[in-house]
């Protein structure tokens, strides 16, 4: 399995749990922040690892000209 397979089942598992976490941990309160708050984070980071991983597969880098 590639690095870029591996990056987009991380990103799409962190997307998944954040919204687990905003829909279902409402009406739980921790004393210092809330799990929503946390899904929510969770949400935004799984969607920017999703975005940067996805232009990296269809616009791969492209290598020097030899030197």
């Amino acid at each position: 399995m590639s690095a870029n397979v591996k990056s987009l089942i991380t990103g799409a598992f962190m997307l998944v749990v954040g919204l687990i976490l905003y829909f279902t941990t409402d009406a739980v309160h921790t004393p210092v922040f809330t799990l929503t708050k946390v899904g929510v984070v969770l949400v935004v980071l799984g969607v920017i690892e999703l975005v940067i991983t996805t232009t990296v597969m269809v616009f791969p880098p492209k290598k020097s000209q030899g030197r």
